[in-house]
């Protein structure tokens, strides 16, 4: 009987043993990272198959989702290992426990990045990290240099109004097809999309600079308009008349060094100052003399513009008998 008592008695003892804290697979103590208090009680996450250790402690530090999950609020999932299981990308999940642990983290540079982590602290309603990731953002946009505004002018006034409204030379580009009345050259529309062209080169290079208005309802086909301390200073018109033997045309042109020219010419009204009789004189107006006839010289000095038109080009004389020929600078 005592032998019937001993076999049952020795079965049962093996599973006895199983929960001793001598099993096989390692505990906390075996990292040296003996629990001591609840808040300090070791946590392995699994997230999207990238693997993580931290404490509760910092899990629930602040509010967020992994407060409720590991605060039994909310249901967690586990596998046979112990690892609790988040379906989510990993990649960010480093920032994310980081800024819980130290309250504010460095940034990723890239655009993209940052946007990447601020969807992950949405998800997780870290507050904190999200408003760091969205100022992150607003700056990036606001010194995005190589994005360029350019105003279109619609009307005289509005064009007053924007002259009126900045501080900045200002160069103006004012193409307008439809203005023609005969046909154009075999090389017009070329000449006209590289003006187009520079224009926009032009306005990415010196936008924090210069203001750059386009004019799409004037008068001329393609003309350039250089303004400085709210005057115009220079104009260069790329459009000329050539006569034909049987019909006039229409010639665009492309003066691109006297735009450049212009352009960097404009640069100097960059900072406000003020009369410079040198300054004057380079750009066309006059150094101003003294007693009565001053003001008269300033008056008309403000009308004054440098104007560069391209010459006509006459190859067939449909002049009346006795007409001289007048070329138009």
């Amino acid at each position: 009987m005592s032998a019937e008592a001993s076999g049952p008695a020795a079965a049962v003892a093996p599973s006895l043993e199983v929960p001793k804290p001598s099993g096989l697979e390692p505990g906390p103590a075996a990292y040296g990272l003996k629990p001591l208090t609840p808040n300090s009680k070791y946590v392995k996450l699994n997230v999207g198959g990238s693997l993580h250790y931290t404490t509760l402690r910092t899990l629930t530090g602040q509010d967020s989702l992994l407060k409720a999950m590991f605060s039994g609020r909310v249901e967690v999932l586990t596998d046979a290992g112990g690892w609790v299981l988040i379906d989510r990308s990993g990649r960010h999940f480093g920032t994310i426990l980081n800024y819980l642990r130290d309250g504010s983290v460095p940034l990723p540079e890239s655009t993209r990045e940052l946007g990447e982590l601020l969807g992950e602290a949405r998800y997780y309603l870290v507050q904190g990290l999200i408003e760091d990731c969205q100022l992150a953002l607003q700056q990036k946009r606001e010194n995005l240099s190589p994005l360029c505004l350019i105003p279109t002018v619609t009307s005289p006034r509005e064009e007053q109004q924007l002259l009126a409204s900045t501080s900045k030379p200002v160069v103006k580009l004012l193409h307008n097809r439809s203005n023609n009345k005969y046909s154009y050259t075999s090389t017009s529309d070329d000449n006209l999309l590289k003006n187009i062209e520079l224009f926009d080169k032009l306005a990415l290079r010196f936008h924090g600079r210069l203001l750059f208005l386009k004019d799409v309802l004037g008068d001329e086909i393609c003309c350039w308009s250089f303004y400085g301390q709210g005057r115009k200073i220079a104009e260069v018109c790329c459009t000329s008349i050539v006569y034909a033997t049987e019909k006039k045309q229409t010639k665009v042109e492309f003066p691109e060094a006297r735009i450049f020219e212009e352009t960097l010419n404009i640069l100097i009204y960059e900072t406000p100052r003020g009369p410079d009789p040198a300054l004057l004189e380079a750009t066309g107006g006059a150094a101003g003399g003294g007693g009565v006839g001053r003001g008269e010289d300033e008056e008309n000095r403000e009308h004054r513009v440098r104007r560069i038109h391209v010459r006509r080009h006459i190859t067939h004389d449909e002049r009346p008998h006795g007409q001289q020929i007048v070329f138009k600078d």
